[in-house]
C-alpha cells in the first residue's frame, strides 16, 4: 500500500507538522519538542479527549494558539451566556428547526454522538452510544420515541448534525418551557477538552469543554454555557440528568456539588461553588450529571458487545449497573460503574452480551472513574436512580 506524508498536531503546542510516511514521532520546530504518534488503527481504544491533546502541555498551546477556535468563543464570560439564555427564553417552539420533535412529553431527551468522520481523531463508537441510549431510555424508563432528539453525523437532516449551532438549539429545545414533573436527559458522546480559566470559577484553574463536529471552525462549548443553557432555566419540580461520555468531563456542567470518595471508602459531597461567587444552580429544579471520568482523566472508545462494534466504556457500565441492580440508588450506581471499569468481580456469574462486553473492556485495561455531580446535595445511598 502506498503511504503518503500526513499532517499531525504537536503534542505540546498543537502546531500542525508534516510527518513522513510510517514515522512514529514528530519534531516540532515551533516549540522544539518530540511527540510520539499512534497508528490510525488504534481508534478502537482512542481516548475521548480534546482531539489535539496528546500531552498535558497541550493546554498551554491551546491557550496561546490564536488560530484554535477562530470565533474567539474561548474568551466568552458567564454574563455572555446569561444574556444568550435570556434572549432565547422568549422564543416560541416555532423558532426551533422544523425537524425537531413537536412532542413536548414530560419525558424528553437530547442524544448527541459526534464521530468527527474522516478526521485523524475520529471516534467510531459514539453513534452506537446514541442508539443504545435511545433504546435504554425507551425500554427501561418509558421515554416516548418521538420525544427523543438525536444528533449524529448519520442524520440526513442538516439540522440534526452535531454542529455547535445545532447542539445549542437542541439544548434550548430540551429545557424550553420546562414545567414541574418534567424529566429531561442530555447525553453527549464525543471529544472533550480543557482550557485555562480566567474567570476564577474553576477550583483547578481549568474550564471543561465539549467539542462539536465543527469545533475547529466554530469553537468548543464551554462548561459555563452548558450550565447557563441546561441548568439555570430548570424550574421547581423539574429534573435533568446529563450523561456525558467524554474526557475531562467530571465537572463539565459546572454544578456546585461533586461526589468524592472519602478515606473510609464512602462517597461524600464536596462544595465546588465558584470562589467568584457566580451562581451555578437552577431556578428551583434538580440537575444531576453522570460523567465518564474525572476532570484529569480520559474516557475510552472501545470494542464492545459484538464483533467489531465500538462504544464508550462509560455508557455500557451505566447500562450494566442499572440492568443488574434494579432499583439501584445513585451511590450503588456510581460504585458499580466504577467496579465494572476497574475490573472488579461485579460480573462474575453474569452471562450474556453485557458480560461479553465487560471482558472486552477489561482486556484493554481502561482506567477511568465515572463521576457524579449535582445542583444540590442529597443522600446518594437512599435516593433511587430514576430517569
Amino acid at each position: 500500500m502506498f503511504c503518503r506524508s500526513r499532517i499531525e498536531p504537536c503534542g505540546v503546542c498543537g502546531n500542525r507538522v508534516l510527518v513522513p510516511p510510517l514515522s512514529s514521532t514528530l519534531y516540532c520546530n515551533a516549540c522544539h519538542t518530540t511527540t510520539s504518534l499512534h497508528s490510525s488503527h488504534d481508534s478502537a481504544t482512542r481516548p475521548r479527549h480534546g482531539p489535539l491533546r496528546h500531552a498535558r502541555g497541550w493546554l498551554r498551546g491551546m491557550f496561546s494558539n490564536a488560530g484554535f477556535g477562530s470565533t474567539g468563543s474561548f474568551g466568552s464570560s458567564s454574563s455572555d451566556y446569561r444574556q444568550l439564555v435570556h434572549e432565547d427564553s422568549g422564543r416560541s417552539a416555532m423558532n426551533w428547526p422544523a425537524s425537531f420533535p413537536t412532542d413536548r412529553a414530560k419525558k424528553r431527551a437530547v442524544l448527541v454522538g459526534v464521530s468527527y468522520s474522516f478526521k485523524p481523531y475520529q471516534l467510531r463508537g459514539t453513534v452506537n452510544d446514541v442508539k443504545c441510549m435511545r433504546y435504554f431510555l425507551c425500554e427501561k424508563f418509558q421515554f416516548p420515541n418521538d420525544s427523543i432528539l438525536m444528533l449524529t453525523e448519520e442524520e440526513r437532516d442538516p439540522k440534526r448534525v452535531p454542529t455547535k449551532e445545532n447542539i445549542r438549539a437542541a439544548m434550548r429545545w430540551l429545557v424550553g418551557g420546562n414545567q414541574s414533573g418534567d424529566s429531561l436527559v442530555f447525553h453527549f458522546s464525543g471529544h472533550g477538552s480543557q482550557k485555562l480559566d480566567l474567570s476564577g470559577d474553576e477550583l483547578d484553574g481549568y474550564a471543561e469543554t465539549l467539542c462539536p463536529v465543527d469545533y475547529e471552525e466554530k469553537g468548543v462549548i464551554l462548561d459555563d454555557e452548558l450550565n447557563a443553557t441546561l441548568v439555570r432555566p430548570l424550574r421547581t419540580g423539574v429534573k435533568l440528568h446529563a450523561i456525558i461520555d467524554s474526557c475531562h468531563s467530571g465537572t463539565v456542567l459546572d454544578l456546585p456539588y461533586l461526589c468524592r470518595t472519602s478515606r473510609g471508602g464512602s462517597f461524600q459531597w464536596e462544595d465546588h461553588t465558584p470562589k467568584s461567587g457566580a451562581f451555578k444552580g437552577t431556578s428551583g429544579g434538580l440537575a444531576i450529571c453522570i460523567s465518564g471520568c474525572d476532570d484529569s482523566q480520559s474516557a475510552q472508545d472501545t470494542q464492545t458487545l459484538s464483533g467489531s462494534a465500538i462504544t464508550g466504556a462509560m455508557i455500557y457500565s451505566l447500562i450494566y449497573a442499572v440492568e443488574t441492580d434494579p432499583g439501584t440508588t445513585y451511590g450503588r450506581l456510581l460504585s458499580n460503574m466504577r467496579s465494572v471499569i476497574r475490573g472488579a468481580d461485579a460480573f462474575v456469574g453474569f452471562s450474556g452480551p453485557i458480560a461479553s462486553f465487560l471482558k472486552r473492556v477489561l482486556s484493554y485495561g481502561i482506567k477511568q472513574e465515572p463521576q457524579l455531580s449535582a445542583s444540590e446535595m442529597f443522600d446518594i445511598y437512599r435516593k433511587p436512580f430514576l430517569l
